[in-house]
This record gives C-alpha cells, structure tokens and sequence, in this order.
C-alpha cells in the first residue's frame, strides 16, 4: 500500500483538532510540520494496523525516513496531553452527546520476556502459556452513550517494586516460620506507582474537568473497585450519579443484627427468581435475579446489593451500587453496559491482527479509531 498524503478524512480531523486546540489552549495548534506528520502516521496506523517507522518509510516510498518520523516522535513540542482530550470534544460536539455512562476495566498487554525499556513494563502472568512476560497494564475510562463508545482516559499501571520485593520476601520469612514482629516492616508506597483505583479516581477527576458539560449517569466498573473509598468518592466526583461494582461471594452483610457472608444470604434467605431484561440493541435474556438493600460490613453503609446469574451459568455474581433508590432492573440493565468495554479490547486485540479498511471521518466506525489513535499519541514515550 502506497501512501505519500493523508487520507482526506484524516486531514479534516486535523484541521478540526488544530481549530479546537487554539480555542481551548491558545498557541497550542500543530505546525505544518506536526500536521503532515501526524497525518502521515494516523493514515500508516490505520491501512496498515501497526505502529512502526519502518514500515510507514516503505508505504511512502522512502518519502518518509524512520530517522525522521522519530525524531519528530520524541523531539517535537507536540502538546501531547491535550491530542485525546481535544479528540474526544471533537468527537461528542459531532455527534451532540451530553450525556452517558463511565465504565473502567483494565488490559494487560504481553510485550516479550526481554524487554526493559518500554515505559511502566513489568513481570506478569501469561495467561496463554501459563508462564510470566514481560507487559504493560492499561487502566482504560469509556464513555458508554446512546449512539456511540468511545475511549476519553487511560494510564498505565505498574506495581510498586519495592511493596512487589517486600511482600516476595514477606512470605518466604513467614514460610520459614519468621514472627511478624521480626519480619521486616511493610514499606510506605510510592506515589510513582498508584494503584488501580487511585488511577480510576484520577481519570474520573481529569474527565469532569476536561467535559464539566457532560452529564454523568453512572460509573461502571469490576470487583476489583468494589471497595468502598472507590465507590464513595466516584459517587462524589460524578455528581452523586449511580455507581455500580462487584462484591466477592465471601464478603459479609448484616442481616437482622447476623453477619454472614453474601454468598450465604442469597443461597439460603432471599432465592432469585427468573426474569426477562433486554440488554442493549434490544436482545431479550434470561437472568435469575435476587437484590436487597444490606448493610455491607466492609463498607459500613447501607448498599443495593443484587444476586445475578445469567441464563446456563452456575453461580451468582454480586453487584453492588451506591444508590438505594434505582429498580432492580435498572441496575441490571446499567451494568450490562460495562460489557461494551470487554468488546472494545477484544476489537483492537483484532485490529492488531487483521488489516481493515478506513471510513469516513463522519463515519461511526473511525470515530473510536481516531480517538485510540490520539490515546496512544496523548502517551507519548510513554504508549510504545
């Protein structure tokens, strides 16, 4: 594939980025230079599914050479920070958005067993082979609205290193039957290396400063921000809209003055019954359904707590939501929205592998393309 201009799609998204970068920071608009740069590379990515220099210098024919699209990568003062942020108003101006629901979910991505020098990489678990690789964890924010998803915040996370050696060596003391009180003491955590939800309530703060206009209706997310300070202070920054997570099937509720686990409550107290709910574009599914309004010991608050199992399944999954005065099936309904997240990795995990064939800038389909361009543009360094 021969490319030596942007595409014309492409150009009009630049020229509509360089008119709402001077508006909202004066003097930030691209040069010429940065334009057709830019241009040349989101035309690349896009016929050609990949992020590297070399293959962009064989598509324009030697017209563009790796030393040079690098350097304009890591020299340039391009205003990196403000490319997704700047992306994502263009984008719900286009389609007269106001309103819609924040999912969070994080991926991680398998780099090589080698690697070093990309930035926050580190060991984990490779799911596909059972053994570790080297990879990187992205916390990612979606905007779920009515006609479109659409990516508006990510960071990259990595544990701590020194909590990471601490607790590795915590456990082969405790091992060799080592007291606590002889053991070394846990190290204070790096304000370096955030957590998941420290990350998830950034991303939630820098998204109402960014779009102050749009209302929030919810905020989605996984067990893991099940906690109460995620929910609590998510619940505050969205402007007291609905906040809806997971509960683990050990943790415990008070019912009638008793403590006893969720998992036990609903199996021998409050049985789910089946019901219909209609999932978005319409399809109608079979769930059985239990909720009730508990007191969540590790919240020490009153909480919708909700019994879910999808048709075939086995086992209930717990939802649980700030608050009280949504239906059941409200609720239900809300959270089968955080789907739509799992869905945008699985297509760009498909992206990366299978060549595709760009839209119209106007088009549904480029709009989440050009906008995760720009996320990992925003990243600078910090995205290869």
């Amino acid at each position: 594939m021969l490319m030596n201009a942007p595409a014309t799609f492409i150009q009009s998204y630049i020229d509509d980025l360089n008119d709402a970068l001077n508006q909202l920071k004066p003097g930030a608009a691209l040069t010429r230079i940065q334009a057709a740069w830019l241009g040349a590379c989101l035309t690349c990515i896009l016929l050609m599914n990949s992020v590297c220099w070399a293959k962009f210098e064989r598509a324009s024919l030697g017209d563009c050479k790796v030393a040079a699209l690098s350097w304009v990568f890591r020299k340039a003062s391009i205003p990196w920070d403000w490319l997704l942020r700047v992306s994502v108003v263009l984008i719900l101006k286009r389609y007269g958005i106001t309103e819609g629901v924040l999912a969070f979910d994080e991926s991680d991505r398998a780099r090589s067993k080698s690697t070093k020098r990309i930035y926050k990489v580190y060991k984990q678990k490779h799911k596909g082979s059972g053994g570790y690789v080297n990879g990187q964890t992205i916390v990612l924010l979606l905007l779920v609205t009515s006609s479109i998803t659409v990516p508006v915040g990510f960071f990259f996370y990595m544990p701590d290193p020194a909590l990471k050696q601490w607790d590795k060596e915590d456990k082969r003391l405790k091992k060799s039957g080592i007291a606590k009180k002889d053991r070394p003491i846990k190290p204070e955590r790096d304000s370096a290396y955030p957590t998941k939800t420290e990350i998830a309530l950034g991303l939630l703060k820098e998204f109402k400063v960014a779009h102050s206009l749009i209302k929030i209706k919810g905020v989605l997310a996984d067990a893991l921000y099940g906690e109460k300070a995620f929910m609590d202070e998510a619940a505050k920054e969205s402007g007291g809209s609905q906040v809806i997570s997971q509960l683990r099937k050990n943790q415990n509720i008070e019912y009638r003055g008793r403590i006893r686990s969720v998992e036990s409550y609903f199996n021998s107290i409050n049985k789910g019954i089946d019901q219909i709910i209609r999932v978005r574009g319409g399809k109608e599914i079979k769930v059985t359904v239990s909720s009730a309004r508990l007191k969540v010991s590790s919240h020490s608050k009153k909480r919708f707590v909700i019994a879910l199992k999808y048709d075939g399944e086995n086992d209930y999954r717990y939802l649980v939501a700030t608050d009280l005065t949504w239906r059941t099936q409200d609720i239900i309904q809300a959270y089968t929205l955080r789907w739509l997240i799992e869905v945008f990795f699985q297509a760009r995990h498909a992206t990366s592998r299978n060549s595709g064939t760009p839209v119209a800038y106007r088009g549904l389909k480029i709009t989440t393309s050009l906008s995760s361009v720009s996320m990992i543009f925003s990243g600078g360094l910090e995205a290869l």
